[in-house]
């Protein structure tokens, strides 16, 4: 095939689009792959839909591979199985939901467990007919509140998702390998740097859960690493908890003048002018910091939280979120704060001098959990509840009691790993596969259930396997540049090879075109840049560079001595070639 760039519907751009936030979105934009129609909606033009398609195939070849078998669901879609799952709540303001003509709610499906399990169960009703693995590669469509960094999180994307049903546990964890290995065999294919991490099942469910990160300074996950090889998103990590102190030699909890102490670094300076120790200088660590937050479930209802961390650590709000998903949180305003006149901003603590302010059984009635390190027995300085006053000495399981642990501190690099294979150091990454051990959650919901062996009605057992299709195009263009444009791993690439009619003269253009069709005819994909006029030898190299095409023809002052340039894109390095023998020698670079 032969695309004339004289013909092709492509527009190449030399300044940078304004929102455009990293180098993927910047020249995807600007190379002509794809168009901003609205806020995190993408027209994928022609050179683009071609790198996307490529993709897709890959990621099509291993599914069938494993005997995987392909279906489409619609995305329009009804109400009520998301309504049985609690989803169509549960998903609040995330999903795009509307009426028909007659009242009828529907959705733009987010995703679709429901759908798959629904096929399931009307076709198969006997163990003989599992295990069955069923796939699609589809729209998907959630309203994203931030939509960012062009194609890597929109309203609009494709997703692989699959499904595996299975009888027992046994099944499932069979499944679930299978699926894993294939994945590891795409991602290797498509070329990227990842990191398979221990991950949440959040509002999704289910038990056993990996993501496979790709490793990018500009993702929007961190997980961790250790030297023993533990890796877990931030929001699976789990803090190892100390264990409980004795305290009977511990003063008694006792209020002190901390004036104009609001913050924990005031507070540190001033314990140690005013209240030094003898063992050691008072640290941030040494100290409680309890934060107000506004929990907002699906249902729209709203709940007061507390949370108490060590002061030497923040509130990671996306890790606290892992943990809530699906209910959303915010901080507490000053306004909401009103409503309780016994908690003072800056000075806050859960109880002092026989009251107890934070807590389900306390004066507020605000449910108080606090970060896995706060065990029994640990003394803290925290907030009096008083303006200009903080508590020292208030020990966890004397003075006061939390109504449980949450995992919502601050992950730090240095923090033990909880498998004791060493210090965790921190990374950067961006969630392209997603793997998980769903059980009966939605089986149980929709009533999937089959015949065993012994005629007895079983609940079926699922799996799911999600790959972001169109999100891989930019972390492949992530990985894939330089200065002067994209440069397309081969697998992947629009086209085999671009031929550029570098000069003027119908003889030049005549030779250009039989070069172009040589390949063509040798079965390569050409990207031809035949356009003649005003587009200059210099105009065309640089849209050479960057569209990224790997191998790149030159046709231009060479053929008065009969030759031409081939040269390869990511190297850049150069060599004249007979025009006689370019097809074949191109043809020898591009199969290898």
């Amino acid at each position: 095939m032969i695309l004339r760039l004289s013909q092709l519907f492509v527009r190449t751009l030399r300044d940078d689009p304004a929102d455009a936030e990293v180098p993927s979105h910047r020249l995807l934009v600007r190379a002509g792959y794809i168009r901003r129609a609205a806020p995190g909606i993408y027209t994928w033009l022609p050179l683009g839909l071609r790198v996307y398609r490529k993709v897709e195939q890959i990621v099509r070849d291993e599914m069938d591979g494993i005997g995987a078998q392909e279906l489409q669901f619609p995305a329009l879609l009804p109400k009520e199985p998301y309504e049985a799952t609690n989803r169509w709540t549960e998903y609040g303001d995330g999903i795009f939901r509307l009426k028909d003509r007659k009242g009828a709610d529907y959705l733009l499906g987010p995703t679709h467990e429901e759908m798959f399990t629904l096929a399931v169960k009307d076709l198969y009703s006997s163990y003989k007919d599992l295990p069955v693995w069923l796939y699609q590669i589809q729209t998907k469509y959630r309203d994203e509140a931030r939509p960012r960094a062009g194609l890597m999180r929109g309203r609009e994307f494709v997703m692989k998702d699959s499904y595996s049903f299975d009888v027992d546990d046994a099944g499932l964890e069979r499944s679930y390998e299978a699926h894993r290995a294939a994945y590891v065999r795409i991602f290797d294919r498509l070329g990227f740097d990842y990191a398979i991490v221990k991950a949440t099942s959040g509002a999704m469910g289910g038990s056993r859960s990996e993501e496979f990160l790709a490793r990018l300074d500009v993702g929007e996950d961190t997980y961790v690493r250790s030297p023993g090889g533990y890796a877990a998103n931030v929001e699976a990590v789990t803090t190892l908890a100390p264990e409980p102190l004795p305290y009977d030699d511990v003063p008694a909890a006792h209020a002190e003048d901390t004036p104009a102490t609001p913050t924990i670094a005031t507070l540190v300076d001033h314990l140690n002018e005013a209240f030094p120790r003898e063992d050691r200088p008072w640290e941030a660590g040494d100290t409680l910091k309890n934060v107000l937050l506004v929990l907002t479930h699906p249902d729209g209802s709203r709940e007061p939280l507390a949370v108490g961390v060590p002061g030497d650590r923040e509130v990671d709000q996306k890790r606290l979120e892992g943990q809530l998903e699906p209910t959303t949180v915010e901080p507490m305003t000053d306004e909401e704060m009103k409503a309780f006149p016994a908690l003072v901003k800056g000075y806050i603590g859960p109880a002092h001098g026989g009251r107890t302010v934070l807590g389900e059984e306390s004066e507020t009635g605000i449910r108080y959990l606090v970060d896995p390190r706060v065990v029994t027995g640990t003394r803290w300085v925290t907030g009096a509840n008083v303006d200009g006053q903080h508590v020292i000495d208030l020990v966890a399981g004397r003075d006061f009691t939390p109504d449980g642990t949450i995992e919502a501190a601050e992950v730090r690099a240095g923090d033990p790993a909880p498998d004791g294979s060493g210090p965790l150091e921190l990374a950067r990454g961006i969630e392209m596969g997603h793997v998980f051990q769903l059980g009966r959650k939605y089986a149980e919901a929709l009533g999937l259930q089959v015949l065993d062996e012994n005629g007895k009605l079983v609940t079926v057992t699922m799996g799911s396997y999600g790959i972001g299709v169109s999100r891989a195009v930019p972390v492949i263009a992530e990985y894939n540049h330089d200065d002067a444009g994209l440069v397309w791993p081969r697998e992947i690439s629009p086209a085999d090879v671009h031929v550029v009619a570098a000069g003027k003269g119908e003889e030049l253009f005549a030779a250009a075109e039989r070069v172009a069709e040589g390949l063509s005819a040798a079965g390569l994909d050409v990207l031809y840049d035949d356009r003649a006029g005003k587009v200059s030898p210099g105009v065309k190299f640089k849209d050479a560079e960057l569209l990224g095409v790997p191998t790149i023809v030159v046709v231009g002052k060479g053929l008065a001595d009969g030759v031409v340039e081939v040269k390869d894109r990511r190297s850049g390095e150069r060599e004249d070639v007979a025009v006689d023998d370019v097809v074949a020698r191109v043809t020898q670079v591009v199969r290898g």
